[in-house]
């Protein structure tokens, strides 16, 4: 049984940590309503916004290792109040949303400065870091929501922000497709976070997270399945996993600070935190841990498979995404002191993916906007920042040690090894294969991008390094690429122990030692495999493949399940109920009003004005009358 939770009021310092959320919302409000007036100057308002949270973020966070209850409530109005459901507009600064906050405004920071210099020729500038300060606000609110209400809340702000920057280059068709893409299937995932929460308040009468947690104990086995599976549906739309993944590489039409926004510090990782952040639903029901531990296996493998057969630079790194947040579901569906692990993995996540994104946005940079790797080759001769901090997040997230992936990807995989039974095998085993071949397509990507022959297109003169606004963030993020997993190996766990629980390690099928030797030995093959087949490059030209490596040119088949199983018959639906509605429902009601007129219309006709016209009626009707008594009279009509 869970402990019961409890949360102290917010006051002194604490009591403002609403500022957090209202500095980049009144940001993008600035922003936005003011319009060209703010062109010149608005980008740095946007990144000053962002600047500020994160001060705000680490003062609060020290301010919250002082307090003996590392948990503090803030309630500033009410929200909701029908009848016995009421929900307050509050906020909840613990040790789960201090961690998220740092990363959501640290790493978002350094994407907001080096989006000064990316964007600096785009028209809408200023709008784009309206929309990116409104991203982060909802961001912020959903982390620090204090009930699945206020959560819910920020979840959609972010689904719409998510929306307006995925389309922003809205002229253009597939951004527009992909922006609409992400909103749609985002909504089907929201529904089921939805109709969780209304179980919530039918089961329970509260959407609180202390009082859902507290009273998860009295709930049926299977309404606990039920609502867990229906909070899994909206992680795996949030976070790209299956079977909901289909909207996350597409999101790389939006521009290249976006894509790292989206794709490392902040959406996708809200559905590893609202599972996390329900640890105490998931923990209740081993049959659902099961669930998330096996959509997080098999989404790591679909991630791998297909970002091998992938040429777009920032389509790799989109699939990389898939297959690394489904080794943080693979954490949190662990249960346990896994939940804590997922974390980690999930904060130096933020660190080397940003890095390996905003890397392929510098390297476009230099080569005019390409982003085919079969056409790069030999750019650490003209890219030295971009190809050395670029370097160590590829060794970071392939688990190089003793870089930051290794102290946290490791880890997951031996808590994998140690489930009970089979499945131990099973899922330790895919996240072993999952390691393999992580190293095989990550290092295929960097070679083929950095080194080689020169395979340049004729229009590409000379590539050049980015500005230092762009580069320094790089820096950054590489030195939380080296660092971070080792700073946080054993800090975080301890820090979020509170919250997630006490990490306990459990019999693991084989020792510890040589799951190490294990995964460090499959990413040194996969590494080297990809070295050995890429390092003279590749063909420039699309090659027969086989029936393996043409299903992960096409995503698996997944788009194709979609709009076969789902899409056309949508349309068909739509059309059919359309010519329901204007045939049969609108066709009646057309068909009645126009006999209506029509019979109107020749009963008008018999109006003439003549006298004589209307005597002879009277008289003719008279004696239709007269005849029908005699007719009756005479028994005629007996």
């Amino acid at each position: 049984m869970h402990e019961t939770v409890e949360y102290a009021a917010a006051d002194g310092f604490l009591s403002t940590v609403w500022l957090l959320v209202a500095i980049p919302l009144a940001s993008a409000a600035i922003l936005l309503l003011l319009g060209k007036r703010a062109d010149k100057w608005g980008h740095w308002l946007g990144v000053g916004s962002i600047a500020v949270s994160f001060v705000l973020g680490l003062t609060y966070f020290f301010q919250l290792r002082g307090l003996d209850n590392r948990a503090v409530e803030l309630k500033l109005f009410d929200y909701i109040e029908v009848g016995s459901f009421k929900v307050d507009f509050g906020l909840l600064f613990d040790p789960l949303s201090a961690v998220f906050v740092l990363l959501i405004t640290g790493v978002g920071f350094l994407i907001h400065l080096y989006a000064v210099g990316y964007m600096e020729h785009d028209p809408g500038r200023r709008k784009f870091f309206g929309y990116f300060n409104l991203f982060a606000a909802a961001m912020l609110l959903l982390v620090l929501g204090n009930n699945f209400v206020m959560l819910y809340f920020g979840w959609e702000g972010v689904g719409l922000a998510s929306y307006l920057l995925i389309a922003f280059w809205y002229d253009r068709p597939s951004a527009a497709t992909a922006g609409k893409k992400a909103f749609l299937m985002n909504r089907v995932g929201d529904a089921g976070f939805a109709i969780a929460i209304f179980l919530m308040f039918q089961q329970l009468g509260t959407a609180n997270y202390a009082d859902v947690f507290n009273g998860v104990g009295s709930l049926s086995s299977g309404l606990v399945l039920m609502m867990g599976l229906l909070l899994l549906l909206g992680a795996t739309g949030k976070s790209g996993q299956f079977p909901l993944q289909a909207w996350l590489p597409d999101a790389m039409e939006g521009p290249t600070p976006v894509s790292a926004l989206i794709h490392a510090a902040t959406m996708v990782t809200a559905g590893v935190y609202l599972i996390a952040r329900s640890n105490p639903i998931f923990t209740a029901n081993e049959t659902l841990q099961t669930v998330v531990v096996s959509v997080g296996a098999l989404t790591l493998l679909i991630g791998c498979v297909i970002g091998c057969a992938k040429d777009d630079i920032k389509r790799v790194l989109a699939w990389s995404t898939v297959s690394q947040i489904g080794y943080m579901f693979l954490g949190v569906g662990l249960g346990g002191g896994a939940y804590a692990l997922a974390i980690i993995h999930l904060l130096a996540h933020g660190f080397f993916k940003a890095g390996l994104f905003l890397g392929a946005g510098s390297v476009m940079h230099g080569m005019n906007d390409q982003t085919d790797i079969r056409r790069f080759g030999g750019l650490w001769r003209y890219m030295k920042i971009t190809w050395a901090t670029f370097g160590l997040a590829w060794l970071a997230i392939i688990g190089i040690p003793p870089l930051s992936g290794y102290f946290t990807k490791e880890p997951i995989i031996a808590a994998a090894f140690e489930r009970e039974g089979w499945t131990a095998w099973l899922f330790g085993m895919a996240a072993l294969l999952g390691a393999a071949i992580t190293a095989f397509y990550m290092t295929r990507l960097f070679v083929l991008t950095f080194h080689g022959p020169k395979r340049w297109t004729e229009e590409i003169d000379h590539p050049h390094e980015s500005p230092p606004v762009m580069t320094i963030p790089l820096v950054l993020l590489a030195v939380g690429s080296v660092a971070a997993g080792w700073l946080m190996s054993t800090s975080v766990v301890d820090w979020l122990t509170p919250v997630l629980g006490e990490h306990e390690e459990g019999h693991a099928v084989m020792s510890h030692g040589l799951i190490t030797a294990l995964s460090i030995v499959v990413t040194v093959l996969g590494a080297g495999l990809a070295y050995a087949l890429f390092r003279t490059g590749t063909a420039l030209q699309e090659q027969p493949a086989g029936p393996i490596v043409m299903a992960a040119r096409r995503n698996l088949y997944a788009d194709a399940f979609n709009e076969a199983v789902f899409e056309k018959p949508g349309i068909f639906l739509t059309r059919a109920l359309v010519f329901l509605d204007n045939r049969g429902i609108d066709g009646l009601v057309n068909g009645l009003a126009a006999a209506v007129g029509g019979g109107s219309g020749r009963l008008r006709r018999l109006q003439t004005g003549f006298v004589r016209s209307y005597a002879m009626s009277m008289l003719t009707g008279a004696l239709l009358v007269v005849a029908a008594f005699l007719a009756l009279q005479l028994g005629w009509l007996a």
